[in-house]
């Protein structure tokens, strides 16, 4: 008897294998986007929202924690009173929050 042994190239394996293996990284970048990416930038667009809607009166709070009264706002800056006769300017950008009326 002659016995013929075919080899396996197993190519039919390995294409299935790799799209198998991509399945895993793609549901990763999935969740990555909906819990990371997603929240990051409606958290972004409401900031920049804020800061473009400030107007004077506002009282604001700044990236650095100082309280303070928003008196004039330029295109690039915006000053803030912080105490009487003390007024700080800082970037529109600085402004991390509108405080509540206390």
């Amino acid at each position: 008897m002659n016995s013929i042994a075919w080899a396996q190239t197993g190519q039919g394996a390995g294409a299935g294998g790799m799209f198998g293996a991509l399945i895993p990284l793609m549901l990763i970048f999935v969740i990555f986007y909906f819990l990371l990416i997603l929240p990051q930038r409606k958290k972004q667009k409401q900031h920049k929202e804020m800061v473009k809607n400030l107007k004077k009166g506002d009282r604001v709070v700044t990236t650095g924690g100082v309280y303070g009264t928003v008196t004039r706002i330029k295109p690039d800056h915006v000053e803030v009173e912080v105490a009487d006769k003390v007024k700080l300017r800082v970037q529109r950008g600085a402004i991390s929050a509108l405080r509540r009326e206390e």
